[in-house]
C-alpha cells in the first residue's frame, strides 16, 4: 500500500503550528511574555535559514507542557484550535487527503512538531496515523524531555522506518508532500516528492530535478 505522507507546518497548514502554539502561550501568559516571544521568533527564523539546533528548540518547547497540568493543557489545545490552526487548514490539502485515500493510499501526518502540539491538528484534517517529535511523559505528566530521536531532517526517515517496522507497510511508490528544505532527506527517498508553496531553497531543488511543484493555499 503506498503512502501519502503530508508535512504539517506550512504545507497542510498556512502557517506553522509550533510557532503558533508559542505565541498562544504568550497570549494566555503562561510564559514569561517578552523572554518567551523573542525566543520563539529566533528559533523561527533559525528553522527557516535550516540552521536550527533542534535539541535547544526542543528544551525551549517542550518546557511549558511540563510546568502545566495535562489536563488544562489539553483544554488549552482545544481553544488554540479554535483560534490559531481551524482558520489556517488549507482546503486544497482537506481535499488531497481525501484523495488519497479514495485511490487507497495510506495517509500520515509527518512532522517535526511535538505530538501534544499536532496529534489534534492531524485529526482535525481526517488523519489517524501521526509520525512525530514525541515529549516525554511518566506517570501521566510531561517532563519537558522528548522521547526517542526528533522527527527533524533526516530524523524523519529513522522515525518513518521504525514505523513502516511496526506496522508492516510497503513504503514503495509513496508521495511526501513538503514546503520546506529542511524535508529534502525525505523528499529524496520517495517515489514522488511535491513540493508545496516551497521557501526558496527547496523551490529551486525542485525546479531542478523536475518535482512537482503546487500550492495548498486559496
Amino acid at each position: 500500500m503506498p503512502l501519502a505522507l503530508f508535512d504539517l507546518d506550512n504545507t497542510l497548514l498556512a502557517g506553522d503550528s509550533d510557532y503558533l502554539w508559542g505565541c498562544f502561550l504568550v497570549e494566555k501568559g503562561l510564559v514569561d511574555g517578552e523572554l518567551y516571544e523573542q525566543a520563539n521568533d529566533r528559533f523561527y527564523r533559525d528553522y527557516k535559514r535550516g540552521t536550527l539546533d533542534i535539541h535547544e528548540f526542543l528544551n525551549f518547547a517542550l518546557q511549558p507542557l511540563a510546568e502545566n497540568d495535562a489536563a488544562a493543557l489539553r483544554s488549552l489545545h482545544r481553544e488554540f484550535m479554535e483560534k490559531h490552526i481551524h482558520p489556517i487548514m488549507t482546503r486544497r490539502g482537506r481535499e488531497l487527503i481525501d484523495e488519497h485515500s479514495k485511490r487507497g493510499n495510506r495517509t500520515v501526518v509527518i512532522t517535526a512538531t511535538n505530538s501534544f502540539v499536532t496529534g489534534p491538528i492531524a485529526r482535525a484534517f481526517g488523519v489517524e496515523d501521526l509520525i512525530a517529535t514525541e515529549p516525554e511523559i511518566i506517570d501521566g505528566q510531561y517532563t519537558g524531555r522528548v522521547q526517542g530521536i526528533p522527527c527533524f531532517q533526516r530524523g524523519k526517515i529513522e522515525k518513518l522506518h521504525a514505523w513502516l517496522g511496526e506496522t508492516g507497510i510497503d513504503f514503495e511508490g509513496s508521495w511526501f508532500y513538503s514546503d520546506s528544505h529542511n524535508d529534502l532527506p525525505l523528499l529524496e527517498e520517495v517515489a514522488h516528492p511535491v513540493a508545496v508553496d516551497p521557501d526558496d531553497q527547496l523551490r529551486a531543488v525542485a525546479a531542478e530535478r523536475g518535482w512537482q511543484i503546487t500550492s495548498f493555499r486559496e
